[in-house]
């Protein structure tokens, strides 16, 4: 064991536990190191949840955790008790036992002290000679020949609307997914800040009745649902400007088969993304992201038909427009906000505002010190589009010196190179491919040594 590198994967959601995962199973690969600050192993806060209502938004057969064998989490259910599916779709919760039973058959079946779970924060990463020290929140140090930051989604910026005195009050609640974001049941009126794929969990979570929940974001936007498996529309490869590829999409699905339209072009979304110049990719991101994300990430037919319902009933009133300000007063917050298209401002009256504004992107309004720091240090740097960090084509980090040598990220911190990378399909092939190059170059190093 002496003879072993170290790898430090920080981050033990699903994308850092894949990368973790593929590390330990070559038998003749480093020790492993997955750091994570929650204590919590396997789920992250994706899978974290208990609730029934949150389902998975991708199927059971597109699942698996490993790319290579598709019908993996399939023959686990099979094997596993207490579980239901919806159409297809089963809970997240389910989906955090799989991760964790992957993780326990792991460490069982790895040599001794081949993945340690380290239950604590990463304060800092530095160079280290030819390898890096990783500094952990107890002073602790791991000298590591490579790092792999797995960070999963960061926490949105605060919206400009709000002043420090309501984001310091327990009236804002800036994420969803803690364990914190709880609500009074005196709070009749809740504003949800976004329309997408977050603002749906918190209104399913946050629900009870005589509660009305207020969504509003620049466009007004929800997420489609999930339809049955039917035929598939043809559609060749696609190629061109956002517009032409937008027209070739709208020529397939003509009939009202969007979604398999849709679902043809993801194989070649990273390709399209990657032959876009610059300018293409900010059309994109500006006009027609907000329509791709609502078409793309989809909903599980039963939490379509709930939200449905909860529409149909006033329970959620979803609105395109812009909030210009949040004041924090005595029974709770004063908003003000304007239509989209309109000139004059409309007053709502809310309990508590509930940041579901999804994915942040630009790091430079990040508030993760460990981002934080290794900006400071040039070792990272935001991507051109401002969607997270920059990367090469390998993933490895790119600083202000160029790419950082043994220096790596996986999951939604990557977008601005791959732009689809937030959901499994595509998190599992990039942690594998990773992985790979990570023991590929631990294997020439050795040799050369």
């Amino acid at each position: 064991m002496s003879n072993r590198q170290t790898v430090a994967v920080i981050g033990a959601g699903f994308s850092g536990l894949l990368t973790a995962l593929h590390l330990t199973a070559d038998p003749d690969g480093p020790t492993v190191r997955l750091i994570e600050r929650s204590g919590a192993f396997g789920r992250g806060a994706a899978y974290t949840t208990g609730n029934p209502d949150h389902l998975l938004n991708v199927r059971v057969a597109n699942m698996s955790a490993y790319p290579d064998d598709p019908e993996h989490f399939t023959r686990w259910l099979a094997g596993h008790d207490g579980w239901s599916a919806h159409g297809g779709f089963v809970t997240r919760g389910v989906y955090g036992d799989y991760l964790q039973d992957l993780l326990k058959i792991a460490v069982e079946s790895s040599a001794a002290g081949r993945l340690l779970l380290e239950g604590d924060e990463v304060v800092d990463v530095a160079r280290a000679g030819a390898g890096w020290k990783v500094t952990l929140g107890v002073g602790r140090e791991i000298e590591a020949a490579a790092v792999v930051l797995a960070l999963g989604v960061l926490r949105p910026a605060p919206p400009t609307a709000a002043g420090p005195e309501l984001l310091a009050s327990p009236r804002y609640l800036p994420d969803p997914w803690s364990s914190k974001a709880v609500l009074d049941n005196d709070i009749d009126e809740v504003l949800l800040m976004g329309t997408g794929l977050t603002m749906i969990d918190a209104a399913v979570t946050l629900w009870r009745p005589g509660r009305r929940f207020w969504a509003i974001s620049r466009r007004g936007l929800t997420p489609r649902s999930h339809a049955p498996v039917g035929p598939r529309p043809q559609i060749e490869t696609p190629r061109g400007s956002p517009i032409e590829i937008l027209r070739d999409l709208r020529a397939a699905s003509h009939d009202g088969r969007w979604r398999g339209a849709i679902d043809d072009l993801r194989p070649h979304v990273r390709a399209i993304w990657q032959g876009w110049s610059a300018r293409q990719r900010a059309s994109f991101l500006r006009h027609l992201r907000p329509w791709w994300d609502v078409h793309r990430h989809r909903l599980a037919p039963s939490v379509a038909r709930r939200v449905a319902l909860l529409m149909r009933g006033r329970e959620l009133v979803v609105r395109a427009g812009e909030v210009t300000s949040m004041t924090l007063g005595r029974d709770g917050v004063e908003v003000m906000w304007r239509p989209r298209g309109g000139k004059l401002s409309r007053r709502l009256s809310v309990g508590t505002v509930v940041n579901c504004a999804g994915l942040l992107g630009d790091l430079d309004r990040a508030t993760e010190p460990l981002l934080r720091q290794l900006l400071s240090r040039g070792l990272i740097r935001p991507d051109p589009s401002r969607l997270g960090a920059e990367v090469d084509p390998g993933s490895r980090l790119i600083g202000t010196g160029g790419a950082q040598p043994g220096l790596y990220a996986v999951g939604p911190l990557t977008r601005g190179a791959f732009w689809e990378i937030t959901s499994v399909p595509d998190i599992r092939t990039q942690s594998s491919d990773v992985a790979q190059t990570i023991l590929g170059g631990l294997k020439e190093a050795t040799a050369a040594a």
